[in-house]
């Protein structure tokens, strides 16, 4: 039996032009089959949650499959397209908001235009936050927009937790890995001078250790452990050739080495050669 088609939407009532973050409107729909939109742009942020049925949603030259308890968002000026599925057409929900804040708190979630989905169909609480903002938006109070925004940033801290969760737990899109990867190579590269250790690393960017070694492995071929050290020898082999007037126990603490029969193992395990032979070398150049 087909679904009967529905379309509801709710404006903000009283919008502020001066707020950081405004809710404009939100909506309901259950489409009909092959209910196209797009290709287009929106010049808003809009998120859509699944009730049931099936579409597909692209976007970046990519296609998502999605049903019951996926989300999908739209980032402004963003080119994208979504069509229901021609026997189990979606009914689908909807929020739009802008705002100087909305960006920074969107990629506060982990959502980005290159992971723009989220399955998560056990959250209970996503629909609804949905219905909430729906129903402070229709009641045409002044405190709607208090409360459509309150509803959308409890919202937005559901999905951060849900793709925090998937996180932990090894489900991770190669951009976000990519993006854990970076932080830990500019985390080694700016304190390699410093005592560090991978723990403390780990604990910094709030991943666990085993983890994020793993990620950084997989992304590098290497440990951090390995890449730490070939980082802070590479260092210490810059200093011996551009400052002479130090002498090999300084250059070896400038880089982190504070045993300086360990540094000189290191450097002659990687370039064959001892600190000391190293800088006669360039010496006799």
């Amino acid at each position: 039996m087909p679904k009967q088609e529905s379309y509801y939407v709710v404006s903000n009532p009283l919008p502020s032009s001066e707020s950081a973050l405004t809710v404009l409107f939100a909506g309901e729909s259950q489409t009909k089959p092959v209910h196209r939109l797009g290709p287009k742009v929106y010049d808003y942020y809009l998120i859509h949650y699944v009730i049931s049925g099936r579409g597909v949603f692209s976007t970046q030259g990519e296609e998502y499959a999605l049903g019951a308890g996926d989300s999908f968002i739209i980032e402004p000026e963003q080119l994208i397209s979504y069509v229901s599925d021609d026997n189990d057409p979606w009914h689908y929900c909807w929020i739009a908001f802008t705002g100087e804040q909305a960006p920074s708190l969107v990629t506060s979630t982990g959502i980005n235009p290159l992971q723009p989905i989220l399955h998560n169909k056990r959250n209970r609480h996503i629909p609804v936050l949905f219905r909430h903002i729906q129903q402070a938006l229709r009641a045409k109070k002044v405190s709607a927009q208090l409360k459509s925004i309150g509803y959308l940033l409890l919202l937005l801290g559901e999905y951060c937790e849900a793709l925090s969760a998937s996180t932990t737990a090894g489900v991770i899109a190669d951009a976000e890995s990519d993006r854990i990867v970076q932080q830990a190579i500019h985390y080694l590269s700016t304190q390699y001078a410093e005592p560090i250790t991978i723990e403390m690393m780990a604990e910094s960017l709030g991943y666990n250790r085993a983890y994020l070694s793993r990620l950084f492995k997989r992304h590098t071929k290497v440990t951090p452990v390995t890449f730490l050290l070939k980082l802070r020898v590479d260092k210490a082999r810059q200093l011996l050739r551009e400052r002479l007037e130090l002498t090999i126990e300084q250059i070896a603490a400038s880089v982190g080495f504070y045993d300086p029969l360990y540094f000189s193992k290191q450097f002659r395990r990687l370039y064959g050669v001892s600190p000391s032979e190293y800088r006669n070398q360039i010496k006799s150049l």
